[in-house]
């Protein structure tokens, strides 16, 4: 007989051999916070993709209303103009008078269309805010679910320090959650 038939393995050895061939918490665990992490690099992605949609629509919203201000102040002008025009004709001469009520038809006029411009530009202004405020709905779903898994991977990582398989369930409790809210964010 050979000395290797006899060869009895140290508990090092045999703890060695079983991390390196089969399942075991660390294996698990490991496998768990790879999964984790990837997930959290999505959430992390769309949710920040989704916060970027909701400024960008948030400064259209912004752009817009400017124009829209910009658009009252020229109504505001044009009546201030049209009233000088409707004094006028109070205090000018009869040959000027028929000239005096063009201007101020002419002023009523486009008042009206300056006024429907005004108005469509604050419906846009409005559309946009919304828009933003719609994508910025999910955003918060995904920030929840990303501290979520955050707290799951932590979990794992005590549970492998510690060896408390608790822990790893209140992992997966974590995780499941922020699973959850995630598949939430992305399809609400």
């Amino acid at each position: 007989m050979s000395e290797e038939e006899f060869e009895v393995p140290s508990a090092h050895e045999h703890a060695l051999e079983h991390a390196a061939h089969g399942g075991g918490l660390a294996q698990q665990i490991a496998i768990f916070t790879a999964v984790l992490s990837t997930l959290g690099a999505i959430v992390s992605y769309q949710g920040g993709a989704s916060q970027n949609e909701a400024m960008l629509y948030k400064n259209e919203a912004v752009l817009i209303k400017a124009q829209a201000t910009d658009q009252w102040g020229y109504y505001q002008a044009k009546s201030s103009k049209g009233h000088l025009m409707s004094l006028a004709i109070d205090l000018a001469p009869k040959d000027k008078v028929e000239y005096y009520r063009a201007q101020v038809a002419k002023y009523e006029k486009e008042k009206e269309e300056i006024k429907k411009k005004a108005e469509s530009l604050d419906a846009a202004s409005k559309h946009a805010d919304d828009m933003s405020e719609a994508a910025m709905h999910p955003h918060h779903r995904l920030a929840q679910a990303m501290t979520l898994l955050q707290i799951a991977i932590s979990l794992a990582s005590i549970t492998a320090l510690t060896h408390k398989r608790w822990l790893f369930a209140c992992a997966c409790v974590a995780a499941t959650g922020g699973v959850s809210l995630a598949l939430l964010g992305f399809f609400a």
